[in-house]
């Protein structure tokens, strides 16, 4: 067998090891192909066998809300290559409800307070920080300090210069770092971007992008809260519709023009209601973006040359639904979660592609603070120009 053959063959071996006890994969190197030669041409991942000594990686839960308890950790129970190790909580009462429910031992178990702790804790390899937007930088930045690869949940931080401070910490201690954007993980995204990719509709001309939610519960919410939230409708869901306006696209914009409008002042006393938006990018496509905590929206749409498709919902948990101009999509449905979690510990483990990096987060928050100078500016267009690293995800 031709040596390039047997490298490939050997490589999809090794990313699929979880089917085999490290052993057996050993000794199939053994009989095929001397180590030394196999190591001139593996990744260097693999012929030193870093990050390998583990079939499952351990993630930890820092704040255990809605989005923890509902999603995240039951995700967590039919994940391949991850699995629930640990837990960050600050309210004492919720230590044994979680620990009975997933078996959590309590020397894995952490409060905000001894959390640097967890640098000590070889079960735990991930923490997922899942706390209102003002805390996710400060544990962000612990995490990565305590050596910790770092998932953080959206937005990425209160502004940019809390971007930078979590990239800047994660590079220093050598950790990974992904954003918690479950729809790059999940088919009909995939599917979206695939069209743009390939142009399978040609060039996309227009595209329309909503994400909103009707707010009727309690006024004194964190998501309420600026001090807390760093903003409302557009720090929330807003990322939503900013994210598929660009991967509907295939490009980054290049200016925004934005406006705000509020029709219930006194529940959305501190925060923006609803913000619209229009992008500009570089190819003469243009996208309008809607977000609300008012009214009831979800749904992406893009006008091409050839045709258009679209998500309605786009953006929900499950199920998504879309069509085209050439008929209906129809993917299977699993948890986002489950998917997105995967696939962040698989480019931990085997080193597949990051498929949401730190620099789409801090791109995404420049946006965001374009969007909201506009508003301040009466609606002035607010030119950007984004470097080759914070692509747009295709």
């Amino acid at each position: 067998m031709p040596l390039t053959i047997f490298v490939t063959f050997i490589r999809q071996q090794y990313v699929h090891m979880e089917k085999n006890s490290r052993r057996t994969f050993n000794t199939m190197l053994a009989k095929g192909i001397g180590a030394t030669a196999l190591a001139a041409h593996l990744p260097l991942s693999c012929a030193m066998g870093n990050n390998q000594k583990k079939k499952k990686l351990g993630i930890a839960l820092v704040g255990l809300g809605s989005y923890s308890t509902y999603q995240l950790a039951p995700a967590l129970q039919d994940t391949r290559h991850c699995y629930l190790a640990g837990i960050v909580t600050g309210t004492a009462a919720k230590e044994k409800i979680w620990a009975n429910r997933y078996n959590i031992p309590q020397e894995n178990i952490y409060n905000y307070e001894n959390f640097d702790t967890i640098a000590d804790n070889d079960a735990i390899d991930v923490v997922y920080v899942v706390l209102p937007n003002s805390m996710h930088a400060e544990f962000s930045v612990r995490a990565a300090e305590a050596g910790k690869h770092v998932i953080c949940e959206k937005p990425m931080a209160m502004n940019v210069a809390e971007c930078d401070a979590i990239i800047d910490a994660c590079n220093k201690a050598g950790v990974k770092l992904g954003m918690g954007y479950r729809l790059h993980s999940e088919p009909y995204t995939q599917e979206v971007k695939r069209f743009v990719r390939e142009k399978t509709f040609g060039d996309v001309l227009y595209v329309s992008a909503d994400a909103a939610y009707r707010s009727t519960g309690n006024p004194n919410q964190w998501r309420l809260n600026r001090k807390l939230s760093g903003g409302g409708a557009l720090m929330n869901m807003g990322v939503y519709a900013i994210q598929s306006a660009i991967y509907s696209t295939g490009e980054n914009p290049v200016s925004v023009t934005a406006q705000e409008f509020s029709t219930r002042p006194a529940y959305f006393k501190d925060t923006d209601e609803t913000i619209t938006a229009q992008f500009e990018f570089a190819s003469g496509a243009v996208a309008n973006m809607m977000t609300s905590h008012n009214v009831r929206a979800n749904r992406l749409y893009a006008s091409c040359v050839n045709g258009w498709f679209e998500l309605d919902p786009a953006s929900t948990y499950i199920p998504l639904a879309g069509r085209t101009s050439r008929g209906e999509l129809d993917f299977p449905q699993e948890s986002q979660q489950k998917l997105q979690m995967d696939d962040f510990a698989s480019h931990v483990l085997y080193g597949t592609p990051k498929l949401a990096p730190g620099e789409m987060g801090k791109r995404d928050m420049i946006i965001v603070e374009a969007i909201y100078k506009s508003i301040a500016e009466g609606g002035k267009k607010q030119q950007m120009n984004f470097e080759p690293k914070y692509g747009f995800g295709g």
